[in-house]
């Protein structure tokens, strides 16, 4: 078994975690490549005996390669996706950061994780990403995104107006600091501090929710994720800025957007012991009561 491994917050206090991964992997007979930034960080403090395999960037991850370890936090799991893309190469995240909901395995939980994908006990699901449409080069060849899309104002400009279009027929005009697109992934997200509702990964749905809207009685909505849901935004200045999940682009007024359901799929490992309902107990303390 070939394993990549991606880290982008390379942090002194992670050497000893981060020894006892890579041996693990070595005692199990596991293969290794190494996203080259992370190994140059990483050799100063832990010296290897034999320099192994590199990858930098989504054209030379080898294709033969059969699961990508995440070592971080959500944010480091976003990055991976844009290194597997449509290779279908499964991933699976080792929180290193804070509420860790996609990088689900705690640090304590590693040893029976590398156990699980060594016997081949765990399941793989697959997630929907969103695919953006511009009228001029955005993102580059990843126009893609695994929990939201978005458009904020830019700085301190005042709010924006965001005429929104389903299939191209007027949904609302949203004026508000911003409006996300999110998939049901990203719902535990940046759409749920917004106010929006938690979705089940499995439902074919988007989340379109209003960042900070004017209009109290403008709620978020859920649409089927057959649609494909277009954007003309209005505002005082000339500049806005689009986002894929942690990816930012500065746009102006004229430039036509349009998300829809992207054509490929993510997949993100999990443990036969780890499903989204005991996530979301244990990251949103969902039936605990805090007063005990």
């Amino acid at each position: 078994m070939l394993v990549a491994l991606y880290n982008r917050t390379f942090d002194e206090q992670d050497v000893p975690f981060l020894k006892g991964i890579l041996q693990l992997l070595e005692e199990h007979g596991l293969q290794m490549v190494i996203y080259k930034d992370f190994y140059e960080r990483m050799e100063q403090h832990l010296p290897f005996e034999k320099t192994p395999r590199f990858f930098t960037s989504n054209r030379d991850l080898p294709r033969n390669t059969d699961m990508l370890i995440s070592l971080g936090g959500d944010g480091t799991m976003l990055d991976s996706v844009c290194f597997v893309g449509s290779s279908n190469i499964p991933l699976i995240g080792v929180n290193l950061g804070r509420l860790g909901f996609l990088a689900a395995i705690p640090e304590e939980g590693v040893e029976a994780a590398i156990l699980s994908l060594v016997r081949g006990s765990y399941s793989v699901e697959q997630r929907t990403l969103l695919h953006l449409d511009a009228s001029i080069p955005l993102f580059g060849d990843m126009p893609f995104a695994l929990n939201e899309f978005s458009i904020h104002r830019q700085d301190t400009s005042s709010m924006i107006k965001i005429h929104t279009y389903l299939n191209g027929e007027f949904l609302n005009t949203y004026w508000a600091d911003g409006l996300m697109v999110a998939t049901p992934t990203g719902s535990t997200g940046y759409s749920l501090s917004c106010g929006g509702p938690v979705v089940f990964p499995q439902a074919s749905s988007f989340l379109i929710t209003p960042v900070a809207p004017h209009n109290l009685n403008t709620r978020p909505i859920i649409v089927p994720d057959s649609n494909i849901i277009s954007f003309e935004i209005e505002g005082r200045t000339p500049q806005f800025l689009c986002t894929l999940d942690s990816r930012t682009e500065t746009i102006t007024s004229n430039v036509q957007l349009a998300v829809k359901k992207e054509s490929f799929t993510v997949s993100l490992v999990r443990p036969d012991e780890h499903n989204f309902l005991k996530t979301i107990r244990q990251k949103l303390y969902w039936g605990i009561d805090k007063r005990n």
